[in-house]
């Protein structure tokens, strides 16, 4: 398309406008590719590859079509749109810099060195094609915008939650320093000139995470594996210890060390031949059990942040599920519940499996899109030390 035709096509948006048509940014860069695919010399191509592309309620039709005669035809074609690839530019606007009554000033001679003029841009309708990403569900993704949101996770500003053990550094002022103010004292005779402070270190907390493989959450399943993947990667470049992941579905498995791997599609890999039950049932409440009975004490110390990501679509007993979802809230420093239909407007969490999980769950967050994972991200920076 020259640039030319893709200037009256942001123009005509405008136009449209300005008349009360709502047409979005989406919508025009819809139009300016489906010109990509039809024969511009055709009128009647052209005028539906715009209907179809720019109007959205049918009572906007008749205005659309009024709008579309007299624009085209303002510019001074009498066969639009094929005469556009030979069209002379739009007029230029008028310079703020030129007198009363002048449309705008003459283009001045250019020198030998002097380079030509840059052409202007009209920025107005564009988009970043990585915001709209970052917004889309997962699991409205085709399979390339899949791929590069596997990219973005990779790039991701990671901040580990912290926390403050029992020994003492020379860094920050809570508590005072005897032993080592004494022994500046000497230097003084005696005299504590100066006081000398310290204060509990502090380190990144551990992470566990559980997350749900059983048919319901296929769509999202693979996606917030590269999430975990990539952010036990970076808590061990930080120094800290690896997230503990584990998979559930009618059965739990451990797959942290299998994450240890250097290649994602290698851990990915092995984890779909150890998972014996993905894409099956769902019994939440029995798996956590096994959690709480083998792993929790390996696993739980030094205040552990558990994230269970799972719809809530459970099979079993909600009363087993509701006795070791307390369980593991006492064992924990907090339990986040991430949920992908959370991000579904209207949704609302009726399921049994859930009726009884909530009341144990210190947040409860969506995960359906990278927007949502960033911001769990920095809700896990803002942890309570």
């Amino acid at each position: 398309m020259t640039e030319n035709l893709l200037s009256h096509v942001v123009g005509f948006a405008r136009v449209l406008r300005r008349e009360g048509i709502r047409v979005t940014p989406g919508q025009t860069a819809a139009f300016a590719r489906a010109l990509g695919e039809i024969s511009i010399f055709d009128p009647a191509s052209f005028y539906y590859a715009a209907q179809t592309t720019l109007v959205n309620r049918h009572e906007d039709l008749p205005r659309f079509s009024l709008v579309f005669q007299r624009y085209w035809k303002e510019l001074g074609m009498e066969r639009f749109p094929g005469e556009l690839l030979q069209q002379a530019p739009a007029p230029p606007k008028k310079d703020p810099r030129a007198k009363p009554g002048e449309v705008g000033r003459e283009p001045q001679p250019k020198g030998p060195g002097e380079a030509p003029p840059q052409p202007l841009v009209d920025r107005a309708l564009t988009y970043a094609p990585t915001e709209v990403l970052r917004q889309k569900r997962f699991d409205q993704m085709s399979e390339a915008e899949l791929e590069a949101a596997r990219k973005l996770l990779y790039h991701m500003a990671w901040s580990p939650p912290l926390r403050r053990t029992r020994r003492l550094g020379a860094h920050g002022r809570e508590k005072i320093d005897l032993r080592k103010s004494l022994r500046q004292a000497l230097r003084y005779q005696g005299e504590m000139v100066r006081l000398a402070w310290q204060a509990r270190k502090r380190k990144p907390r551990p992470i566990v995470a559980l997350a749900d493989v059983s048919g319901s959450m296929e769509r999202y399943a693979r996606m917030l594996l590269h999430f975990l993947y990539a952010f036990s990667l970076a808590q061990a470049r930080r120094g800290a210890r690896r997230v503990e992941t584990f998979t559930f579905g009618t059965r739990l498995t451990r797959i942290t060390r299998t994450f240890q791997k250097k290649s994602v599609d290698a851990a990915l890999a092995e984890v779909g031949r150890e998972v014996k039950d993905w894409s099956g049932g769902t019994r939440i409440g029995a798996c956590l059990h096994s959690f709480n009975h083998t792993w929790a004490k390996r696993v739980l110390g030094q205040g552990a942040v558990v994230l269970i990501i799972s719809d809530g679509w459970d099979q079993g007993e909600p009363e087993l599920l509701a006795f070791e979802m307390e369980r593991l809230q006492k064992s924990c420093h907090r339990l986040i519940w991430l949920n992908p239909l959370l991000g579904t407007p209207s949704y609302q969490p009726l399921t049994r499996g859930l009726v009884a999980a909530l009341p144990y769950v210190d947040d409860f967050l969506p995960v359906h899109n990278i927007t949502s994972l960033e911001k769990l991200v920095k809700t896990l920076e803002q942890l309570e030390v």
